[in-house]
């Protein structure tokens, strides 16, 4: 079972948004391009939409290309992610089994050319952005490639990327170059201990590099995701809040999802109150305990006008 990067964790949550989508997506794209080979949805690279759209303009396209991004509700789809790998070089204990995961052989993964064909597909018909995924999307050898084809595509606005940013740094000046301009970097946890315990791999320095980097290289805001799980890493909220202060760092708090072999267990779970609860009382915000209240306001009302980033809870 193919493990997804974590904003497509967060993704999960709207799988009604996805699923109408995807099957007229495919199906329509199967017809435009017999050489395609989408049609497989068990294939490990894949594409489908997941963010709809509410701009007016986009609403009131009519063509028939753009229908099959409309889904049961109304809502135009504008958002892409293609899933360029399954490899990955961590074992994160949420993600995947200490084992790995069986591998897909490679003469049935989207080729290059594939990849640039389907998304010029998708782009013509309205998709605005792209974001590319994996497995860790870094450790593909055209990478670079693929995001300076995908880059100069017309209409297309942003090319993202999700990445655990282990060999991210030394690859980002020319990822940057290639057109690359949206960055969500994975990190679960500050304590390089922790990180090794977590992933079953060396390399928290790597990512905290990869962070600087893309910092300096003017991503704003660098989104850092970050799956908190109790007992594990939920001590570490205000310091990943903290991140935030002085740089353009967007912290992203996601929920520990069930997949197979990930030992998942409700326990786990650390509601989106609490986790709010505890960056009011850790004082690293200073306000009233309302949760109604917007993170937006929250930030403005805090106190902390140096704070140039800003957290986000996905979990509630």
């Amino acid at each position: 079972m193919m493990r997804r990067c974590f904003s497509e964790l967060a993704g999960r949550r709207r799988s009604d948004r996805v699923v109408d989508t995807m099957k007229v997506g495919l199906q329509y794209l199967a017809d435009a391009s017999s050489s395609t080979r989408v049609i497989d949805r068990q294939r490990c690279s894949v594409t489908y939409a997941t963010s709809c759209a509410t701009d007016p303009d986009i609403l009131s396209r009519e063509t028939s290309s753009s229908e099959m991004l409309v889904d049961s509700f109304g809502r135009f789809h504008n958002y892409l992610r293609i899933s360029l790998t399954e490899r990955c070089n961590l074992r994160c204990q949420y993600c995947m089994p200490a084992e790995g995961v069986e591998l897909t052989p490679k003469s049935e993964l989207l080729s290059h050319d594939e990849i640039i064909r389907i998304a010029d597909l998708f782009v013509t018909s309205g998709v605005d952005k792209i974001r590319l995924t994996g497995g860790e999307p870094t450790i593909r050898k055209d990478i670079e490639d693929i995001c300076l084809h995908l880059s100069g595509l017309k209409g297309l606005k942003t090319l993202a990327m999700t990445t655990n940013g282990i060999v991210l740094s030394k690859k980002l000046p020319k990822l940057k170059e290639c057109g690359l301009n949206a960055l969500n970097i994975s990190l679960d946890t500050l304590v390089p201990a922790k990180f090794e315990f977590m992933t079953r791999r060396k390399g928290h320095s790597k990512v905290m590099e990869s962070i600087d980097a893309a910092v300096e290289l003017g991503y704003n805001p660098v989104k850092v995701n970050c799956v908190i799980m109790r007992g594990m890493n939920d001590d570490e909220i205000c310091n990943f809040v903290e991140l935030t202060r002085h740089k353009p760092i967007n912290v992203r708090f996601i929920e520990f999802m069930p997949f197979d072999g990930n030992v998942w267990n409700v326990k786990k779970l650390v509601p989106y109150a609490e986790m709010l609860d505890k960056v009011v009382s850790g004082k690293v915000i200073k306000v009233w305990r309302d949760f109604k209240i917007t993170l937006q306001t929250l930030q403005r009302i805090s106190g902390l006008m140096d704070m140039l980033g800003q957290f986000h809870l996905l979990h509630q």
